[in-house]
């Protein structure tokens, strides 16, 4: 992709460039310049930009590289520098390209998150990135894969129990750092001489754990998007299966597992949610009592605040889901030596104390705010059933009559006039008489 230079013979992105596809706005040049390369947890937004004054005097910078690496770097030659911008930095040795990512006091607070010593060399920001370095540095990216894939096949000839699961070259191309992946301690140190000699490049060794691999490699998650070490996530947490039994989880490690054959970090995400609602549960011990049978324990929704009880332990029988604040009632009432009747209410209890608990005025109904109906007076009322009733009226007299009347006049009245016998009369020829006469001879 063709990159236009300004008059400080400085790269500048075409401003017809497409934006990431996964999100951030990071253009497809400064991807294919080593950017975001499709990872959004890659950009950060600086809220204090539009502020004046000395909020953004602060000649430190922060610089993104390829995968999650990044660095703060000063700005010693007081460059113009903005977000996005492709810088050369000092490097050791050499230099590097990278992406600036943070400009102003952000930056002191991201160094304090990075838990960046005081006593740390702090490097410089050479310039901005010149077409030249941008196409050495694409020089460089494009022997990654390579290079990859032929140290995988030195190391296991090496006979080393690793994996080699990325490269990244320097700006310069004159050091690359191999990421790898390894359960137990590798003694490497055939393997970097090996492959100094191989590449003729400086080596650095990096160990990196599955999640991150997961993160570089990407994908779609069980949930439908795609997974969040690729896409947000800048640090990883430990996992533990407390952190699923507390919500309740099956302990399948199928579903728990993520593609990085780890625990699924979402699994943290809900956790203290549920731990905090869990103190307001009673203990699972505790067993109720009424006057027939005990209750035992059988499961708890923590978000839901009921719990289900069980005749039997640990076995789902006449189960019981109640409120949490019914079983306080119920254990209160165990403590002074009474025992209900039932555990569950009925609908009319509930109402009952639902109605003498509540708001007496209506002050806090849903609906107080809305319009009521005007009921109709009685004047309209009348005026509208005022010829339905007549009519009503009429028909009621008109069946008392018919019944009144005897049943030979009920019959004649509604039996239908024979118009058959007419018709023959008006249709009879007059020899008729003549043909009988024949007939009979």
């Amino acid at each position: 992709m063709a990159m236009i230079e300004n008059k400080n013979n400085e790269a500048v992105v075409p401003s017809g460039d497409q934006p990431c596809k996964t999100g951030c706005q990071s253009s497809a040049t400064r991807i294919s310049a080593g950017g975001c390369g499709g990872r959004c947890n890659l950009r950060a937004t600086n809220w204090l930009e539009d502020v004046p004054g000395e909020m953004n005097d602060f000649d430190m910078v922060e610089v993104h590289f390829k995968n999650t690496r990044r660095g703060f770097y000063r700005n010693s030659a007081g460059l113009d520098l903005h977000i996005g911008d492709m810088v050369a930095v000092e490097a050791n040795p050499g230099h590097d390209i990278g992406e600036v990512a943070m400009t102003g006091k952000l930056v002191k607070l991201q160094m304090k998150r990075a838990n960046l010593k005081p006593d740390v060399e702090i490097l410089r920001v050479f310039r901005k990135a010149k077409p030249a370095d941008l196409e050495r540095y694409e020089e460089a990216k494009a022997r990654e894969v390579d290079t990859m894939i032929r140290s995988r096949q030195i190391a296991v000839d090496l006979g080393l129990k690793m994996k080699i699961g990325d490269v990244e070259y320097q700006g310069d191309g004159n050091k690359a750092i191999f990421y790898y992946i390894a359960d137990e301690r590798v003694d490497f140190r055939q393997l970097i001489k090996v492959l100094a000699e191989v590449f003729r490049i400086r080596v650095e060794m990096k160990q990196i754990g599955a999640r991150q691999e997961a993160g570089r490699i990407g994908g779609i998650g069980p949930c439908g998007r795609p997974l969040c070490c690729a896409s947000w996530m800048t640090s990883f947490v430990s996992v533990a299966t407390n952190a699923a039994r507390f919500q309740d989880i099956s302990l399948n490690p199928q579903k728990l597992a993520g593609q990085c054959a780890k625990l699924k970090c979402c699994i943290n995400f809900e956790v203290d949610t549920y731990v905090e609602a869990g103190r307001e549960m009673p203990s699972s011990e505790v067993v109720l009592e009424t006057r027939d049978r005990q209750y035992f324990h059988f499961k708890t929704d923590v978000l839901k605040r009921e719990i289900s009880y069980s005749t039997k332990k640990g076995i789902p029988e006449n189960l019981v889901t109640l409120p949490v604040e019914r079983v306080y009632e119920v254990i209160s009432l165990n403590e002074n030596g009474i025992k209900p009747d039932k555990l569950a209410l009925d609908d009319a209890e509930r109402e009952f104390e639902k109605n003498a608990f509540g708001d007496i005025l209506g002050q806090d109904a849903i609906n107080r705010f809305d319009k009521k109906k005007k009921k109709k007076s009685k004047k309209n009322r009348e005026s509208h059933t005022e010829p339905e009733q007549q009519q009503h009226q009429l028909i009621d007299a008109e069946v008392v009559r018919s019944e009144s009347r005897p049943l030979r006049q009920r019959d004649n009245k509604h039996r239908q006039p024979n118009h058959r016998k007419n018709d023959r009369k008006m249709f009879r020829p007059r020899d008729n008489g003549v043909k009988n006469q024949e007939n009979r001879q």
